[in-house]
């Protein structure tokens, strides 16, 4: 069965950079949307970017211009994390979408914790 699993999450203080990757995408058939969530504490889990394979990119208002989302092979995907700031806080998720019966996938997450 696919599985998606993030890395790269950790401690980082305000103003530095990390970078999130998800393994697990080239098991996964009819692959139509990727991207990165995120839940903080209180929070509801809201979106941070997306990419299609049409081509399309967006990305959350809260994070524009500081971070990056890449397919970077087959198999993964990452996320370029800058100019962190403190509200950046919250557990990340990797998920894929495929057009393939519709089915959706979600890594376990992993947690990015920014200090001030």
């Amino acid at each position: 069965q696919a599985q998606l699993v993030e890395s790269g999450g950790g401690l980082v203080q305000a103003g530095g950079s990390l970078r999130l990757s998800c393994a697990g995408a080239g098991s996964i058939v009819g692959i139509h949307v990727m991207g990165w969530f995120r839940q903080a504490p209180g929070n509801e889990r809201e979106l941070v970017a997306t990419t299609t394979t049409g081509g399309d990119v967006v990305y959350a208002d809260s994070i524009k211009g500081r971070f990056t989302i890449n397919r970077d092979s087959a198999e993964t995907m990452s996320l370029q994390m800058n100019s962190l700031k403190p509200e950046d806080t919250a557990v990340y998720y990797c998920y894929v979408r495929s057009w393939l019966y519709g089915r959706d996938y979600w890594g376990q997450g992993t947690q990015v914790t920014v200090s001030a």
